[in-house]
């Protein structure tokens, strides 16, 4: 097999960095939220990649894949605010996650929609500050919502367990206050969102 050492940073037989361990752990992640690799395959490679002691095998795990995530283009921001009253906003079909979402919401409603999300990272801090209105998640399998940092006054939370068999590809951790509102964590209702090509 040929040897893509621009993915790697060097010869086959070099040691792996931390940061050369990350790089494929961030690539594979991306795959399989595009759809190129099965739940089963990156749970498979990211057991590997963990383990990985030199670049050549971590070349392995990507060879068969497209470019590096900063080859594409694909960043994530470091933080993005949503601040709105009396409106709404969604983040739907190819937003790019970022590491941290400061939500400050009154009398509105934010939905973050993670079926077609591009996921560069493993996990996302949302900062909320809610009053009067609701939150939803729409999640996939591989995204974990944990809302235990959350402050909650006269406030409902409704979560929907994620698939105990899908490897965690997102964890969302929630901290911050709501009051008189409501979040929601489920899956895309059935008919909703892009169709599957039929096999």
């Amino acid at each position: 097999m040929a040897w893509d050492l621009s993915r790697t940073g060097g010869p086959p037989e070099v040691r792996a960095s931390h940061a050369d361990r990350d790089r494929v752990v961030d690539m594979l992640r991306v795959a399989a939220g595009d759809g190129r690799l099965t739940w089963e395959e990156l749970d498979e490679r990211l057991e590997i990649a963990l383990s990985a002691r030199t670049v050549g095998e971590l070349a392995v795990l990507t060879a068969d894949l497209p470019e590096a995530v900063g080859e594409s283009g694909v960043e994530a921001q470091e933080v993005v605010r949503i601040a709105q009253e009396g409106s709404s906003t969604r983040r739907g079909d190819g937003w790019v996650v970022p590491r941290r979402l400061e939500i400050r919401s009154a009398w509105g409603e934010v939905t973050l929609d993670f079926t077609d999300a591009v996921i560069i990272r493993d996990t996302l801090d949302i900062d909320l500050d809610l009053l009067a209105g609701s939150l939803k998640l729409l999640t996939r399998p591989g995204v974990v919502v944990d809302t235990g940092g959350l402050v909650t006054n006269y406030s409902r939370i409704k979560a929907r367990g994620a698939a105990a068999d899908a490897p965690v590809v997102l964890r969302v951790r929630i901290t911050g206050e709501i009051d008189y509102g409501q979040i929601v964590v489920r899956p895309p209702r059935r008919g909703f969102g892009r169709r599957r090509p039929q096999g």
